[in-house]
């Protein structure tokens, strides 16, 4: 596997624009990502019961439409909590797309992110669209534009692409999201969209999308507030040439590798961008008795309040880790854990078998320093692990989300 400078236009066959549509305060606001040929096409969804109109629509095209070939998005406005009106609305992007694309409405994805509530501008959304179609391009550019588009209080955008080889054949897969706050497991408040030249049939491709979402955007958590709007997208068009993917195997687990990789460092880059945010913060516990075990251990300490804010001191206290693990509902023996702190600048074993280690609080300090910190929690059970992907909680946090809609 090799990763590669790019965005969703890297696989063979896929177009995309973004630019500014009136939506927003002079920026970028809409984007669409576009396949010349049909593709298979996937999509996983939030698990808030108050579900946004285009997680409506992409549910559908999902589960009945025999394709898809393209995603219509856009910034500022969610189109959520808006009744039938919204719906239509979400059913007029669709449409709107597909004439000036020349396909059918249920090959067209929506996604909106925004402010909830409000009705769409359809003036401005309709207008977008008309703009976007001719802007389509397949370049470096193109890519980078459609990932910049799709932001709202992230604070840089959000793409990856990787290169794997398959029956001889170089397949790409690549995405780009977007997501900053109202992040929380099951899913984060955040849109991802997904690329692949692979040829891999429905079925295979779901099971892929649904399964690795478990260990990736299923794993990130900024505040604790489940979006109305998350939604995972994947589109493979087949361009790469390899034999169709239409059982587990040799090719299917290549093709699953890459798709990991892509979305665990789109899930990093998402924690590690959350709202005010000045780290990555990641739980990695190791040592338990059972996967479901790892998770619930690792999301509680990633959500902790009181261990967030402490990251963002360079707090070593560590009685906040454990203290989370243990109102996790998942049973552990306490006096048998064991934590580091890592990160660029070292690592240090602060607690064995439940107590202080008599570490340097300088040294951990500086490790918590840094960009990128994480707490390695070994509860000494079994051979499952798991990591979770969060940031420290800060000023900015309250100060960007007291003002949101302003």
């Amino acid at each position: 596997m090799k990763r590669i400078d790019g965005g969703v236009t890297a696989p063979k066959g896929f177009l995309a624009a973004g630019l500014w549509a009136g939506i927003k305060k002079e920026k970028k606001d809409m984007a669409l990502v576009y396949s010349t040929v049909p593709c298979t096409g996937a999509g996983v969804f939030t698990t808030n019961v108050v579900k946004a109109a285009p997680v409506k629509w992409d549910k559908l095209v999902t589960e009945q439409s025999p394709y898809v070939q393209a995603v219509v998005v856009n910034s500022g406005v969610a189109n959520a909590c808006t009744g039938a009106e919204g719906y239509q609305y979400c059913v007029d992007m669709a449409q709107t797309a597909a004439d000036q694309l020349g396909i059918a409405k249920e090959a067209v994805f929506v996604a909106s992110t925004g402010v909830i509530g409000r009705q769409l501008p359809m003036e401005k959304i309709k207008a977008g669209i008309k703009s976007l179609v001719p802007a389509l391009a397949d370049g470096r550019e193109a890519a980078a534009c459609a990932a910049a588009a799709i932001m709202t209080t992230d604070t840089k955008p959000k793409e990856i692409a990787v290169e794997v080889e398959l029956d001889g054949k170089t397949v790409t897969v690549a995405g780009m999201c977007k997501g900053s706050g109202m992040i929380h497991p099951n899913m984060a408040t955040m849109l991802c969209f997904v690329t692949t030249d692979a040829a891999i049939s429905h079925t295979m491709l779901q099971k892929a999308l649904s399964d690795d979402v478990a260990d990736t955007f299923n794993m990130i958590s900024v505040d604790g507030d489940t979006s109305t709007n998350d939604s995972v997208l994947l589109l493979a068009n087949g361009q790469a040439g390899n034999a169709e993917i239409t059982a587990e195997g040799e090719a299917y687990d290549c093709f699953c590798a890459a798709l990991h990789k892509v979305m665990t460092e789109l899930s990093k880059m998402i924690a590690g961008d959350g709202e005010g945010a000045t780290c990555l913060f990641m739980a990695h516990v190791k040592g338990a008795e059972s996967k479901a075990q790892a998770r619930t251990l690792a999301k509680s300490v990633i959500c902790s309040s009181l261990t967030k804010a402490a990251v963002f001191g360079h707090d070593a206290n560590w009685g906040r880790i454990l203290c989370a693990m243990g109102y996790s509902g998942a049973q552990f023996d306490p006096e048998k854990v064991d934590i580091w702190l890592t990160s660029s600048a070292g690592s240090l074993k602060i607690v064995e078998n439940g107590t202080d280690t008599g570490y340097s609080e300088e040294f951990a300090t500086e490790i918590l320093s840094q960009e990128e910190v994480t707490a390695v929690c070994d509860v000494k059970m079994g051979e499952f692990e798991a990591v979770a992907y969060g940031c420290d909680l800060t000023y900015d946090y309250v100060r960007i989300n007291g003002d949101y809609r302003s």
